[in-house]
């Protein structure tokens, strides 16, 4: 189930809200400017569909947030429990960072935790299959996959390098709880 919770800076162990409505979630969201929504195929897929085949199942909203963004790029991300590099991949983007450009993620499959941080508070999305988060450009944040990743996810890039991280140096998302898939609360 996607959640939303938001903490206070100064206290990681103690939520001031938690959300699991869409509504609620999207309500919270916009006054930073982060999206989100919720998509539907259009057509069944399955693990292991070639991309343009998931592509095509969710060509009209791609079609959609592309006319209105202006994206150039968008592709489709995948990460198993077994890939060689998760780890790598994960430590990545732990670190607090930013993007001179919209990060736009639509998770087909699977789930992962984007965790955005503005003046003094942290909200803490958990995204699973059928989310869209939209994280406005230079908005300071971090992703967690998990230990062992399991995602699905299209990407959209204005940029032609795709993802560019641009990172603070601080340690504040090492103050967070990090992403373990299947755990309550």
């Amino acid at each position: 189930m996607s959640r939303l919770r938001i903490f206070n800076e100064a206290t990681p162990d103690q939520p001031e809200f938690v959300a699991t409505e869409l509504e609620a979630i999207a309500e919270k969201l916009a006054p930073i400017g982060v999206g989100f929504e919720r998509w539907e195929a259009s057509k069944p897929i399955k693990p292991g569909d070639a991309h343009d085949i998931i592509l095509d199942a969710y060509r009209s909203d791609i079609d959609r947030i592309v006319a209105e963004r202006g994206f150039k790029t968008v592709d489709v991300v995948s990460i198993s429990p077994d890939h060689p590099s998760r780890e790598d991949m994960r430590k990545k983007f732990l670190d607090e960072h930013f993007h001179k450009e919209d990060e736009v993620r639509f998770f087909v499959a699977g789930s992962g935790l984007f965790t955005l941080h503005v003046d003094d508070k942290v909200y803490e999305m958990k995204c699973e299959s059928g989310d869209l988060i939209s994280v406005p450009d230079s908005t300071l944040h971090w992703f967690d996959m998990g230990p062992e990743p399991s995602f699905v996810a299209i990407r959209f890039f204005t940029e032609p390098d795709g993802w560019i991280g641009h990172f603070t140096g601080t340690d504040i998302a090492q103050k967070f709880p990090r992403y373990e898939p299947g755990q309550a609360g």
